[in-house]
């Protein structure tokens, strides 16, 4: 078959490309390369209008004579390589709306492809409308909108989430959801909210390629080595804040015993090398699952404070604090589970082990590229 994967967030659709040719399949991903992460895609849409003085130029077009120069140019693009996105058995969109642009602009986008293939389907990797419907209706205990709802940060901090409730999305919303043969999640964060949805066709587990990532077992000398990877742009709502707010006081408490490494922005392949001397990874709060980064460094041996909870735990059959930690937005929680493996270093390389045994067992790419194809049949 020959598969268009839309879209990018990290290397999720990509792993699932890797997943597919590995089974015989002709695949290929086309997208910007995520913000500063610049992930591999093979064709890339090149928003020019994001250096700081063209960006104004571009906002400043759009206030005097409505037109969006960044939404002209990627469909311009798209336009041009008509013939590369066309003809395809499967289109798979990662997201409701991929770009940083008005609604109106991504339907057109999306009838596009529409028109030029054959089955459309929808991944459920990040924001969309069933999940932050779900988490601005409160229904999950705690949820990205959390640190929303306690005043923390600005509201430009969380427009690009709230702009899924908003009358021009849910416009396209329904149009993606009439046309789409069905839609797939990868992680229980978009799994619960879609529960019920009549072409929800159910949960596959993000597509990690292990061939990348070689285990390495924790070997603790002097210190216990915490690594803590910031993106600014998502400060609040991954609750680096609060992470922030742990590490101040066990630096305090464990001086001589810890090493603490943060990194803010950056780029994907630098992101990885630099987390790799690392024991304990500080990956984000408001999760009931792990995501992308947070898998890989599992992979890797590492552990990873990051969504694990009783959802999470259930559905997989394994118990706490074995695979993953959960991290709740509580400083003093992290800080008791911190405090919990400095003290049994042991604890360290156990959950290593388990972890990487995990994310082999359920998250391996061409797995995972299998359960796509029967998903799609």
């Amino acid at each position: 078959m020959k598969i268009l994967l839309f879209g990018e967030y990290n290397r999720s659709q990509w792993n699932i490309k890797n997943g597919l040719i590995a089974l015989g399949h002709e695949a290929i991903v086309v997208s910007n390369r995520d913000g500063f992460k610049k992930v591999d895609v093979d064709i890339e849409l090149i928003d020019p209008y994001k250096p700081y003085f063209l960006k104004k130029l571009r906002n400043l077009i759009k206030k005097l004579l409505g037109i969006d120069l960044s939404a002209l140019s990627i469909k311009r693009q798209i336009k041009k390589n008509k013939n590369k996105l066309s003809n395809y058995d499967i289109v798979q969109f990662i997201n409701e709306a991929p770009f940083d642009f008005d609604r109106k602009h991504q339907q057109q986008i999306f009838e596009w492809l529409t028109d030029w293939n054959k089955n459309l389907f929808l991944l459920s990797a990040g924001l969309d409308y069933s999940s932050v419907l779900y988490a601005h209706e409160k229904k999950f205990r705690y949820s990205i909108l959390t640190p929303y709802f306690d005043n923390k940060g600005t509201k430009k901090d969380f427009s690009p989430a709230l702009s899924y409730l908003t009358p021009e999305h849910i416009k396209l919303h329904k149009k993606i959801f009439h046309t789409i043969k069905g839609v797939i999640s990868n992680d229980l964060d978009y799994h619960i909210p879609l529960v019920g949805y009549r072409k929800y066709l159910g949960m596959i587990p993000h597509a990690i390629n292990l061939s990348k990532l070689n285990y390495t077992a924790p070997e603790i000398k002097d210190k216990i080595i915490i690594f803590h990877g910031i993106n600014t742009f998502n400060y609040f709502k991954k609750g680096n804040d609060i992470f922030d707010a742990a590490l101040e006081i066990i630096s305090k408490k464990y001086a001589d015993r810890i090493e603490i490494i943060i990194a803010r922005n950056l780029p994907y392949k630098e992101y990885i090398k630099k987390f790799d001397k690392a024991h304990i990874l500080l990956d984000q709060v408001y999760a009931y699952d792990q995501g992308y980064n947070a898998l890989e460094a599992m992979a890797k041996g590492k552990v990873v404070f990051t969504g694990a909870e009783k959802e999470w735990e259930d559905y997989y059959k394994v118990m706490p604090d074995t695979i993953a930690i959960n991290a709740l937005p509580d400083v003093t929680q992290i800080i008791n589970k911190l405090i919990w493996l400095i003290e049994n270093p042991e604890k360290i390389i156990e959950i290593s082990k388990n972890a990487r045994r995990f994310v082999e067992q359920h998250h391996d790419h061409i797995n995972c590229a299998k359960m796509y194809l029967e998903k799609w049949d």
